[in-house]
Order: C-alpha cells, then structure tokens, then sequence
C-alpha cells in the first residue's frame, strides 16, 4: 500500500502593528498608495498565521509533523518576534522591508521553512484581517 502524503495545518494568532511607506516615495505618493496604511505611527492587526507541512503519514506515529513541535517552531520564529511589536521597528529579520501581508509571509517563510525537518513546508496563509488574507506557496 502507497503512503499517503497529507497536509496538516496550525492556526496561530499575534498582534502588530505597522505602518505601510516607502521612503523612495513622496509623503503624497505615500498616502495615495497606502491610504490609512500610512498612517505616521502606524496602526495594527490582529493576524491570524495558517502553517502547512506537507508529507507522507508517518507508519509509527500516524504524524506528518506533530503539532506541538510545529507550534512550538512557529512560536519561536514568528509569534515571539511579531506579537505585540510595531513590525517596523521592533523585528530585526523585516528591516528594509514594507511590511504588508504579502511581504510578511515570504519572510515568515524564509525563517520557517529550514527549520520544518518533519515533512515539508507546503504554505502558509497570514490573515490580515478576516477578509482579508494571503498564500504563499515558497515560489
């Protein structure tokens, strides 16, 4: 019998604040692209981060990952760093970068993804609001 690959996932939530602004632009052309977002002291989420392993069922244990040691991962990487920190001066790894949600999850990824040895990472989806969210998929 083949093993199957399953996908498992880990709902974790923080709260940040930011401030969206790109110092290349005028304050004018600043606050036509950001709007609200560029608020001069920024403004905050209550995130929401969806991490996915993917791999095949472990015969012994029935994990792909097991999901205290993904959390734990998680909570390391992201959650201790971003959680009630302004992402714009409070992150060390998001320096220089514009931290949107599109953004965020690539760097999310990039601290995560050597560090999933069970299985492998698969996606990650960062709500920004409930309406309002992102996948990234390591490509």
């Amino acid at each position: 019998m083949k093993t199957p690959i399953v996908c498992v996932t880990r709902q974790l939530h923080f709260s940040s604040a930011h401030r969206l602004f790109n110092q290349a632009f005028s304050a004018g052309k600043n606050s036509e692209i950001f709007g609200k977002c560029n608020n001069e002291n920024g403004h905050g989420h209550n995130y929401t981060i969806e991490v996915t392993v993917r791999g095949p069922v472990d015969p012994e244990t029935g994990y792909v990952i097991d999901l205290k040691v993904l959390k734990s991962v998680v909570d390391e990487l992201i959650v201790d760093d971003c959680d009630h920190k302004h992402l714009n001066f409070d992150v060390p790894w998001l320096t220089g970068i514009i931290p949107t949600a599109e953004n965020l999850v690539v760097a999310f990824w990039n601290r995560l993804q050597p560090k999933i040895i069970q299985g492998k990472l698969h996606a990650i989806r960062l709500y920004e609001t409930e309406r309002n969210f992102v996948d990234y998929f390591g490509e």
